[in-house]
């Protein structure tokens, strides 16, 4: 029997993680409540995100007076891309499900346990002007260019975010200041109604490159799909300069 292609592009509970793993901008909305800023936020395989917000809040005055069951929420993430894009936003995420307030002797811990995954210095804040939440999981959103599509968390907790996530930012910078070259090969698979617009890597996983061209009156995303899955930084690099149509170059690397 033939083998099945490889998959073209993260599953959706993949880019669900690849962009709260990004994602820099966070907000809590509860029902009847302006919407909080949450300083911290963290996506545990448990199925939940910790998540700090503000001693004072109103979400924590909720949260904290709801019964065992938690307050329905909704936390809202925005994953920016790493470059100056006419439209920098590349991926919104919905997380729904249930609050609960973290006990104060907990606090500490919790925060300890999210900052050896996480580090992120405004942990340092919690317990003193910042307090942590548990959002419990139920179902997520995420919204690009392509659409919006739904995922349970059943498959959030078995999956995981891309293993060139925590660079990808990087190399996307080191791609447009430094590789016009290859930038120009990789628009030569473009469709010819975008060759005319100004191209910018925009996302880069281990399945492929995704380009955004931004034209005269509107932008278009364009996935570009490796062979075969990236599994190090040697493969991913020999991937990008195969599409680019020129796979002898000794390599291609991010700061």
């Amino acid at each position: 029997m033939p083998r099945p292609a490889p998959p073209a592009a993260p599953s959706t509970a993949e880019r669900v993680r690849n962009a709260c793993a990004h994602a820099e901008h966070a907000v809590l909305a509860v029902p009847g409540m302006d919407p909080t800023p949450v300083s911290v936020h963290h996506m545990r395989q448990c199925g939940d995100a910790v998540i700090a917000v503000p001693a004072t809040s109103a979400a924590k005055i909720l949260t904290g007076d709801s019964d065992e069951h938690g307050a329905h929420g909704v936390l809202e993430l925005t994953d920016h891309a790493p470059l100056p894009l006419r439209e920098p936003v590349r991926t919104l995420v919905w997380l729904r499900g249930r609050v609960h307030a973290v006990p104060g002797p907990e606090q500490r811990t919790l925060a300890d346990e999210v900052a050896a995954e996480h580090p992120h210095p405004e942990l340092l804040d919690v317990g003193f002007g910042a307090t942590l939440l548990r959002l419990v999981i139920s179902s997520a959103v995420v919204a690009d260019s392509t659409g919006a599509e739904s995922v349970h968390n059943d498959e959030l907790r078995r999956a995981l975010p891309d293993p060139f996530c925590g660079m990808e930012s990087a190399w996307l910078q080191h791609m447009h200041a430094d590789h016009a070259d290859i930038m120009a090969r990789l628009a030569r698979h473009l469709p010819a109604r975008l060759r005319h617009g100004i191209v910018y890597p925009l996302a880069i996983d281990r399945y492929g490159l995704t380009l955004r061209i931004e034209g005269p009156h509107s932008d278009h995303d364009f996935r570009l799909p490796f062979g075969a899955p990236a599994d190090s930084i040697e493969t991913l690099s020999r991937a990008v300069l195969i599409l680019a149509g020129c796979p002898l170059r000794s390599g291609l690397r991010g700061g």
